[in-house]
């Protein structure tokens, strides 16, 4: 019922930064902002798909998970409410903020809020990226803004969650000690979710964005070396989607991979496997891996 991860919320006191920093190294346009200051974000012709609030520390705000119709929606809603989990109905103004027709939320069981929205704001033709980029600007479509890496506390939980109740689709997995992580699709990219256990923790690891050309990449790697953005994962290429990319480390206290050359699942053919690295290449950590946090780790809960 999912159709793709339509777009993402931060909150960071470096919010400020992303007018800059989202369009000229990244490519991405800058769409009107919020009256509290918040920065929205393009990368197609969707209103907006990345916001960052303003905050006093960096935390993942909310996910947001795109359906077809009003029906769909309250039927992935109404499995959610099976599970004892409380979902809440957005109001007009929150689904004009977040550039959908209407929306629905709800926290996991691991701290995470998803948003299900349905009827994205689009204007054919309208994206201008923030600069030059060689394929013209990022893949989405169908496929969505990209994929998102949770950090949850216990897979087998999680992954009864994500597969059982939203219907995320297994694409494969990576077991190379001591990570343990397994990545689900939901159209034709070949993870829209991924997730990796690491016991008594709970957050958000990672957003990845894809470009259409190869040469986007090499020139925002650059572009990070000339600014000094820290890069925590050299150019390298990943042993299950193929992917081409690298990561870097955010204004937004979140790693952001940044890549071109993802396989395209399907699901008539697709098997799902086990793979044992995470590269085929590349991928090496630099210094800034060793002191820049791993991720953006949820606030454990009050007990009732």
């Amino acid at each position: 019922m999912i159709q793709s991860l339509d777009y993402i919320g931060f909150s960071s006191p470096g919010f400020a930064e992303w007018l800059s920093f989202g369009p000229e190294v990244l490519g991405m346009q800058v769409a009107s902002r919020g009256a509290d200051g918040t920065v929205r974000l393009r990368v197609d012709d969707a209103d907006h798909r990345l916001t960052i609030h303003p905050g006093d520390e960096h935390a993942l705000e909310y996910l947001g998970w795109g359906v077809r119709t009003p029906e769909a929606l309250a039927e992935v809603a109404g499995r959610v409410r099976d599970q004892g989990i409380a979902v809440h109905e957005g109001d007009r103004e929150l689904a004009g903020e977040r550039g959908v027709a209407g929306l629905a939320w709800f926290v996991d069981p691991f701290g995470n809020r998803h948003e299900l929205s349905w009827g994205q704001h689009r204007h054919p033709g309208s994206f201008r990226p923030g600069r030059a980029m060689a394929g013209g600007g990022f893949v989405t479509g169908s496929q969505g803004l990209g994929h998102a890496v949770l950090v949850v506390p216990d897979l087998a939980e999680a992954n009864a969650f994500f597969t059982g109740v939203l219907g995320f689709k297994l694409s494969d997995r990576i077991v190379d000690p001591p990570l343990n992580a397994q990545f689900y699709h939901v159209n034709g990219r070949h993870h829209s979710l991924a997730i990796a256990e690491v016991p008594g923790a709970s957050g958000f690891q990672h957003l990845m964005v894809e470009v259409a050309s190869l040469d986007d990449v090499g020139i925002a790697y650059d572009l990070c070396e000339e600014r000094d953005v820290p890069v925590v994962l050299t150019l390298g290429r990943h042993t299950n989607d193929r992917t081409t990319s690298f990561y870097l480390y955010t204004p937004g206290g979140f790693h952001l991979e940044y890549g071109h050359g993802g396989v395209v699942v399907d699901d008539a053919l697709w098997e799902p496997a086990t793979y044992t690295s995470t590269k085929i290449w590349g991928h090496r950590g630099t210094k800034h891996r060793d002191v820049l946090p791993f991720a953006i780790f949820n606030q454990p809960k009050e007990s009732a």
